[in-house]
């Protein structure tokens, strides 16, 4: 199958020459990626990646662009983080319609990641809850793609935590 993600990384500015970058990138096996260079010390591969499953797909991006970049850091696996707009677009509905039935449903539809003028969730999570639901159209790859980006992200915020915290939140976590 055939799955389509991003990954986006922040380089430190000694290893930012971007036709270097686009000829690691190459030799390191992410020859099926658009690289986006706009902002210095940022880059953007957007992969269209053959796999049998999107684990093995963005595992093994994630591994060909260590290979190629082994100072960066992952900022962000995509797609995972969307606002209305972006459900609405997977979904086929208005976003309206979107923040309609996420107003109706308070007590089932998932929790935002984050709140504020614009509001976050994980795509795998709406994906979920709109299958659940069911009447909606929802790309499959998508879904097994969304879960897997949203582990990802999530385990890149875990290695963030200080490990005594880390180890007291998992505690009470369960």
């Amino acid at each position: 199958m055939e799955y389509t993600f991003t990954l986006k990384y922040r380089l430190p500015m000694q290893d930012w020459e971007p036709d270097a970058l686009a000829e690691r990138l190459g030799a390191a096996g992410c020859d099926d990626a658009l690289v986006g260079i706009g902002q210095p010390g940022r880059i953007a591969l957007e992969f269209t990646r053959e796999a049998e499953s999107a684990e093995a797909a963005l595992l093994g991006a994630l591994s060909d662009a260590r290979q190629a970049m082994p100072s960066a850091r992952l900022v962000e696996a995509a797609p995972d983080f969307v606002g209305l707009t972006d459900v609405a677009d997977v979904v086929g509905v208005s976003r309206q319609n979107v923040r309609k039935l996420m107003l109706s449903h308070a007590t089932s539809f998932p929790s935002p990641v984050h709140e504020g003028s614009a509001a976050i969730w994980h795509l795998a999570e709406v994906l979920a809850w709109f299958r659940a639901k069911g009447g909606y159209p929802l790309p499959e790859p998508l879904g097994e793609l969304a879960v897997v980006t949203m582990q990802v992200n999530l385990a890149r915020q875990a290695g963030q935590l200080v490990p005594r915290i880390g180890k007291e939140v998992k505690a009470l976590l369960g």
